[in-house]
Parts: C-alpha cells; structure tokens; sequence
C-alpha cells in the first residue's frame, strides 16, 4: 500500500509513521509536511534513509503540490496536517481556516480525481466543545466547538462527510482525545510543563487548573489509527479515548512529584477566552466493532514520556529556541529551492 501523510512531521504524524513502517514491511509513504514551527524533520532523522519513506515539503492548500504526489498511485490518504494551537487561532483564525479547511477540501478533491481506496481525517475531540460529566460524547453527538481551532476541525469533518455522501469518496473520520508522548512540541500543557520543570522555570496554569481533560498515549493513539485505516467502515466517525480523565491540576502535581521539584513552581495564570472545563469521549465503536484497547496504562505513558524528555534535552531545547530551523536549513536547504 502507498499511503500519502500529511503532517507527518509534527507530533502524532512522525509517530504514526513510524509505527506503520515498523508493522508493515511492504508499506510505502510520502510525508507532505510545510515545515510550520511544530513541523520538525528531527522527528524522522531515523528513518529518513528508509527507501519505503520519502518526505516532500509542501502546502496541502496547495493544489499543484498535492497533484505532484497523487500522480505517484497513491492509494490512501492520512491527514494529520492542521494548525492545531488553540490560543494561536484565538490570536489570529486564518491560517486555522487556510489549511484546516480549504486544505482539506484541496485534498478531498485529489481523493476524488484519483478514486482513492481510503481518505482518514485525522479530527480532535474538541469539535464537540466541553461535556457536562464525564461519561463523555458519542459520536452522534452535537458538534459545539468553542474556538476558531476547534471550529475549523470542525468544519473539515463536515466537508469531509459531504464528499462521502455525495461524492462516494470513502471517507473515515477518526476523533482523539488530548495526546501525549515523544516528540510533542512543548507549547502543550504535558511537555511544556515536563520541560519547564527540568530547567526550574514556572508551569503556567491556566485558571484553577481544575479543567478536565482525557489522556491519550500517542502509541495507544497509532493503534487505533492503524485498526480504522485496515478495519474501518467508510462513512462512519470513530472517537479514540483511554478514558484517563484527570485535572490539569493533577496533571502538574504529578510531573513535579516525579521530576522531585518543588510545588512553588506552579504560577496560576489568567484562564484563556472560552477555555472548555471538560473534554471527555465514549469510544464503544472503536473498542467493540474495531476491537482496538490501549496498550498503555496511563502512569506507563507518563513515565515513558518524561524518560522521554529526560534523555532528549537536545530535542526540546532545539524546538523551545527555534534550532530544529538550522537543522532543517543545514541538512535539507535543497528542499527549499
């Protein structure tokens, strides 16, 4: 299978590729990736000389740069590209709309044009805005995001069910609850919070620090991605969630207590306009129809991840101060001409 991954060299993209090269020889993918500031090369420097993995820069709003690579027989698409910052779209929404939108109407056209085998819209449980208990959303759940991020992810989601109804392009979407693990960029609450306290800086906490939110080991993550790429149902959404609900508060307690830094580094800060309470997701149909279940536990992601970090100081040093750019420019300047 020739799969095209957009956004594969952020977070959960560099992730999911590397676990679908790890699990299936004979896969071959093309990453398109902009290069925005959480888009990082060093995420895939292992496997970079693998010849069943090739890495384009481009825009997936960007018609030609899309039509370039679909020639190549692609046969799926997996769309992981996304500005994806709620504070930033709360700064300034067009770059959410540019490519959160139109670049998925760009790319659900090339579906279209190629008879793709497979589009995967890679969503966020933010499109549902905040749950008022913790049982959590359903899939037929109303769609009431509460930033221009969300509202893009949102609006995406439609287009991409529009294509499916009256275009037959066979489309799956899948929504996630909050991720964490290597390679997150640490503008997030776990590796800013992870990284801050290893240099014995402030963890700014947003408000009481009491919102709640759903905690979703990355690999547990690919999984899942992995079971609704090969076993999904055109048409259908599926929520992914390790149903590991827990405060932000907690949340900051606990990587403190295990870094052995002292509590007077939590700095509560000024909540952010229309910030959710509670973001929770019910994945029946994922776990019963899929027979997907999380690997992980939740304290064996988190121990993972701050190992992770602890032996990756150069990683997020680099991200934090904009030095991944040099990298890019030292090893990959052809790629820019």
């Amino acid at each position: 299978m020739k799969i095209l991954v957009t956004g594969g060299c952020g977070f959960i993209g560099s992730n999911f590729i590397k676990y679908i090269l790890g699990k299936y020889p004979g896969y071959r993918i093309v990453n398109l990736d902009l290069l925005t500031y959480a888009g990082n090369l060093e995420n895939l420097s292992d496997i970079e000389s693998d010849p069943r993995y090739r890495f384009v820069k481009g825009d997936i709003s960007d018609p030609k740069a899309v039509e370039q690579i679909m020639v190549e027989k692609i046969e799926v698409i997996v769309n992981f590209a996304a500005e994806s910052h709620v504070d930033r779209s709360n700064l300034d929404a067009g770059p959410f709309v540019k490519t959160n939108v139109l670049g998925v109407q760009v790319l659900l056209d090339a579906a279209k044009r190629h008879k793709l085998k497979l589009f995967l819209q890679i969503s966020t449980d933010e499109v549902y805005g905040s749950v008022a208990d913790r049982k959590g959303f359903s899939e037929e759940s109303r769609l009431n995001p509460s930033s221009p991020y969300a509202a893009s992810k949102a609006g995406a989601d439609l287009l991409a069910l529009a294509a499916f109804k009256s275009s037959a392009i066979p489309i799956i979407i899948t929504r996630g609850t909050n991720n964490f693990g290597p390679y997150q960029f640490p503008e997030k609450l776990i590796p800013l919070f992870i990284t801050n306290a290893m240099e014995d800086k402030e963890l700014p906490l947003y408000g009481d620090g009491l919102q709640i939110r759903d905690w979703l080991y990355v690999e547990d993550h690919c999984s899942a991605l992995d079971l609704a790429l090969h076993r999904g149902n055109p048409g259908e959404i599926y929520n992914i969630s390790a149903h590991n609900q827990m405060t932000n508060e907690e949340i900051t307690h606990l990587i403190l207590k295990d870094l052995n830094k002292p509590e007077s580094l939590i700095k509560h800060v000024p909540d952010r306009p229309a910030h959710d309470r509670h973001y929770a997701l019910e994945s029946a149909k994922m776990e019963e129809e899929l027979g997907w279940k999380p690997k992980f536990s939740f304290d064996e992601g988190m121990r993972l991840t701050i190992d992770w970090y602890k032996k990756n100081s150069s990683w997020w040093r680099n991200a934090k101060s904009g030095e991944y750019l040099n990298y890019y420019h030292k090893h990959y300047s052809y790629l820019a001409k």
